[in-house]
């Protein structure tokens, strides 16, 4: 979102519709072009989860240059305007994988292992996130633990560990791991 500064003063919005011209074929771009303050525009994208806010101002213009405010971590970058497609462009990308990364990570601090019912038990009731638990493929194992636990499995990874030889839930010779997880 492209946010005019002070644009009332000359030249603002014509500047704000040439930026976004120029960066349509960067990203999905628009002007807020309102009447409310520029906090509440700040705010108000931000509740949107738009990724990235570009400022100009009349100083902005002055000094040929924009400033990108990042959603992920507030950072405010101030860009020459010759370089803005590129920047904007290799911003994205940033915001995109630190995102990618905090969620992996978050998934990987959130998910546990059990080798035993009991430890099955205790993780789901003590500790939201995921399990890694063996399994042996009979259904009627899958029916016990979401019985028990209300845990369902949620996929069969493509590379699997061997957390342990026997299912977690009837101490057969297990086949795959899988990840339950529980709906809350």
């Amino acid at each position: 979102v492209i946010i005019p500064i002070s644009q009332h003063k000359e030249g603002v919005l014509d500047k704000a519709a040439e930026l976004k011209q120029r960066l349509s074929t960067v990203a999905r771009v628009v002007v807020d072009d309102s009447d409310k303050m520029p906090g509440w525009k700040f705010s108000e994208y931000e509740m949107k989860g738009v990724p990235l806010r570009l400022e100009v101002g009349p100083k902005d213009i002055e000094k040929n240059q924009v400033v990108l405010v990042r959603r992920d971590n507030r950072e405010k970058i101030f860009v020459p305007m010759d370089e803005l497609e590129a920047k904007v462009r290799q911003v994205l990308d940033d915001i995109q994988n630190n995102l990618f990364e905090k969620a992996k990570a978050m998934r990987d601090e959130k998910t546990y292992v059990a080798t035993t019912m009991e430890e099955f038990e205790q993780t789901v009731a003590e500790k939201p996130g995921f399990i890694k638990a063996m399994w042996c493929e009979d259904r009627a194992c899958e029916d016990v633990i979401k019985e028990k636990t209300g845990a369902t499995a949620r996929c069969i990874p493509f590379e699997q560990e061997m957390l342990s030889d026997t299912c977690v839930c009837c101490g057969k010779p297990a086949k795959h791991m899988l990840y339950w997880g529980k709906a809350y």
